[in-house]
């Protein structure tokens, strides 16, 4: 079967179309836009405007590649902005609207923290050498952060409400940013990271995968890519030696100078230095509990969870 799965997250609002057989994916079409669908919901608890506007606009060209592809099924997921928001009725009449008109019914869905975990697990291990296992998966997003523990099934998650855009909205404003603000971001992720070290056992990990675009960004700055090449990027396997200084670098530089860098997507500029600060506590995390020295990188995550679990 033909299944088209959208994820709208904080950031981004991305598009895959495959075709499913014996249980795995073939690629038909893969797309992503950011809308910044999150913009100031950490200060006002809801979707500005122009943010719903934006969403519409990407999510009405997504339904126009459904149908030119004869997509039989849709789900579309909403994850950690729409969790939070006091106008999300406006947003689920949109989805509606525009998702109505490839499969009638189709409308946008809030996955809880726990589901989103599970869906991105799911996603970015199906590639992976189970001997590598167990994993330790995280999906660094636009507002919050999922991590997950497991081999082959899921066995513990949790989702902490950081991710680049909350964390660069709500301390990070200078630029570059200052040392308080910085040291500011470090005490909310810390916080953050205690809770998710009392959910799940990360010590028990052999792997660490990465996957969403901070992820592989940095794995691309990283590997000193002139241009960002995702066939290259997919499994690609990161020291800390050479992920944590290009994250001290980001977190130093100018919007004008990140704005400069050839793999960095325009939509990512504004916020990656609150990504590349969570990747540092992270790396902190995992090599003191579970002695990882390295960071392995997936394309695929929760979008690849999403379309997997229509059939």
């Amino acid at each position: 079967m033909r299944v088209a799965a959208v994820d709208c997250g904080t950031n981004s609002i991305r598009l895959l179309i495959a075709d499913v057989i014996d249980g795995r994916l073939r690629d038909v079409h893969r797309e992503m836009r950011i809308v910044r669908l999150g913009q100031g919901v950490d200060a006002t608890g809801e979707f500005a405007p122009e943010a719903l506007a934006r969403t519409r606009i990407a999510l009405s060209a997504y339904a126009e590649l459904m149908r030119r592809h004869d997509v039989g099924a849709v789900r579309m997921v909403a994850t950690s902005a729409a969790r939070d928001v006091s106008n999300r009725e406006e947003f689920f009449a949109m989805t509606s609207e525009v998702l109505g008109s490839v499969v009638p019914g189709a409308v946008a869905e809030v996955i809880t923290g726990t589901e989103e975990a599970g869906l991105s697990f799911y996603g970015a291990v199906g590639d992976l050498d189970s001997a590598a296992a167990p994993f330790v998966v995280v999906d660094l997003g636009g507002g919050s952060t999922e991590v997950v523990l497991g081999s082959e099934d899921a066995e513990a998650g949790y989702s902490a409400d950081i991710g680049c855009v909350r964390l660069t909205e709500r301390c990070l404003r200078s630029d570059p940013p200052t040392g308080d603000e910085i040291d500011a971001a470090r005490a909310v992720v810390r916080d953050a990271l205690a809770e998710v070290i009392r959910q799940v056992p990360v010590q028990k990990a052999r792997t660490w995968v990465g996957v969403a675009g901070t992820m592989t960004t940095l794995a691309a700055l990283a590997q000193k890519m002139a241009t960002y090449d995702s066939d290259a990027i997919h499994l690609s396997r990161v020291s800390f030696d050479e992920l944590l200084p290009v994250c001290a670098e980001l977190l130093a530089m100018t919007r004008e100078q990140r704005a400069a860098l050839g793999p960095m997507h325009e939509g990512r500029v504004d916020v990656i230095g609150g990504g590349a600060l969570i990747v540092q506590e992270l790396a902190g995390v995992l090599g003191e509990k579970a002695g990882i020295t390295d960071l392995v990188v997936s394309e695929h995550d929760i979008l690849d969870g999403i379309a997997l679990s229509i059939a």
